[in-house]
């Protein structure tokens, strides 16, 4: 069985060297131009929330209707997302990558265009076939062709828009819906995505490919139903209306197809998504103990603004006003990133940092109608703050030890993983709240302002705690390679 603690093979020993010796050097373009079409497929997700209402007017049918506009495009994405590093990897990521992005920007103007709930469902299908390859194949890309000693500032810049997407979304959605028109949020892309298509053929590598092994159709199925069905259970769990038979009947479909896609995996000799990466701890543990983070922080977006508006009665202005504090966090820490890693390590950073987003989540727990605004502001900027710091963290170490060879694969699993988490962190908030509404009378709290949604943060901070658990297994020079300082080449 592989162990972490192999001796180092000739090719790691090749990007130790360059580590050392590669110079500082600033972002590249090519991390920038990424992290741009990662926000504009990121905030898509999102910034139709909003506009629902009005969609709904234009289709003539209710605005809980269109969801199925956000859960087609969230699903595709969903069963796509495994196959990607096999397409980069088949096709060339310059290639996929310039293609994904006309997709995504030509199926964006036809969202744009749709008169009817049927033409709309079928562009976002489309659309989120776009994305599906846009977010894996570019970070792909990037790890490919960074060196070890940037990787920090480069997986940070990629983290950003993950972070705040979500944020920025509903207001922005809801800006240009009442200042414009809905179809505007689909029109928006098109010059962006112009813009990008011309700079990814500039700036995106194209090496040489490598012959890769026949399309795992089997492991594409059982992938793709796996999480198709888990993806669309989660979802439904976190409606309220939503048949439990129907929830039930997904989710245990989805553990089945998920347990006969990881048996053909590590038995196939050629499988789509291959598991070796599993072996290298820094990865392990990013997906496991990562992924209960990255689920509790992916709830906040969702459960702040109930908190506020449902909890509190604040107007939707107000409580968008006050959210926004978590996204200044998040830029704010973005420069401190890198040096605090490479001062203190990988395993210090994320072990006190983890403690501190905890704290951060149970901090919003405590808080009520009568808090000072400047309280509840400074409060989600700390969580900002911490969120950012825990996300790039963790987004970075992920790579940090996996070698040049088996980056592909280890992109892909890391994209499906991230994929999952995403999906399930709004569910884990829908059900916290569920279970604040039960727990609340018989704690004698009914009565409290928004105790629902406040017991919901004290679920996603046990969640959180958890997660650490599993960092207390690295060794202290975890991912030296990355957060070690590079020497200038003399």
């Amino acid at each position: 069985m592989a162990n972490e603690k192999q001796p180092a093979s000739p090719a790691d020993k090749t990007v130790a060297i360059d580590v050392e010796e590669a110079p500082s050097r600033g972002l590249s373009g090519m991390a920038l131009l990424v992290a741009g079409a990662f926000f504009m497929e990121y905030i898509d997700g999102t910034v139709i929330a909003t506009a629902l209402p009005q969609m709904g007017v234009t289709f003539g049918v209710s605005a809980v209707d269109l969801n199925i506009g956000m859960s087609a495009y969230l699903l595709t994405l969903a069963v796509l997302i495994p196959a990607s590093g096999w397409i980069a990897d088949r096709f060339g990521s310059r290639q996929v990558f310039t293609v994904a992005l006309a997709i995504f920007t030509i199926a964006s103007v036809l969202c744009g265009l749709t008169q009817n709930v049927p033409q709309f469902v079928l562009m976002r299908i489309v659309q989120g076939a776009g994305g599906a390859l846009m977010v894996p194949v570019g970070r792909l890309a990037v790890l490919r062709s960074t060196p070890k000693s940037q990787l920090i500032k480069a997986i940070a810049t990629l983290t950003w828009p993950a972070l705040v997407a979500p944020i920025l979304g509903p207001p922005l959605g809801g800006f240009i819906t009442d200042y414009a028109n809905w179809r505007w949020i689909f029109f928006i892309n098109l010059p962006l995505g112009l813009i990008a298509i011309i700079a990814a053929w500039k700036l995106i590598p194209n090496p040489p490919r490598d012959a890769r092994p026949p399309f795992d159709l089997f492991g594409f199925v059982t992938s793709g139903a796996a999480m198709l069905s888990l993806v669309y259970g989660l979802e439904l769990t976190g409606r309220h209306d939503a048949p439990w038979p129907y929830m039930v009947l997904f989710l245990l479909l989805g553990i089945l197809a998920m347990w006969v896609a990881v048996r053909h995996m590590r038995h196939a000799e050629q499988p789509m998504v291959r598991l070796g990466s599993l072996k290298v701890l820094t990865f392990r543990v990013t997906i496991w103990g990562g992924s209960l983070f990255r689920m509790a922080i992916g709830a906040v977006p969702f459960l702040l603004p109930l908190l506020f508006q449902v909890g509190f009665g604040m107007d939707a202005f107000h409580a968008g006003s006050l959210v926004l504090a978590v996204f200044a966090g998040n830029l704010a820490m973005k420069p401190a990133t890198t040096p605090l890693i490479r001062h203190f390590g990988f395993r210090t950073v994320l072990l006190v940092n983890g403690v501190l987003a905890a704290l951060s989540l149970l901090a919003c727990a405590f808080l009520t109608p009568a808090t000072p605004d400047w309280l509840t502001l400074a409060v989600l900027f700390f969580g900002g703050l911490c969120r950012s710091m825990q996300f790039t963290g963790i987004s970075t170490l992920a790579f940090a030890d996996i070698p040049q060879s088996e980056m592909s694969y280890a992109n892909t699993l890391f994209s499906t993983a991230v994929q999952l988490s995403i999906g399930m962190g709004i569910t884990i908030g829908a059900i916290g709240v569920r279970l604040g509404e039960a727990v609340a009378p018989i704690m004698g709290m009914g009565g409290m302002p928004g105790i629902a949604y406040r017991l919901a943060f004290v679920l996603l901070t046990l969640m959180s705690l958890i997660g650490l658990v599993d960092l207390l297994r690295l060794p202290a020079n975890a991912g030296e390679l990355v957060s070690r300082k590079p020497r200038r080449a003399k």
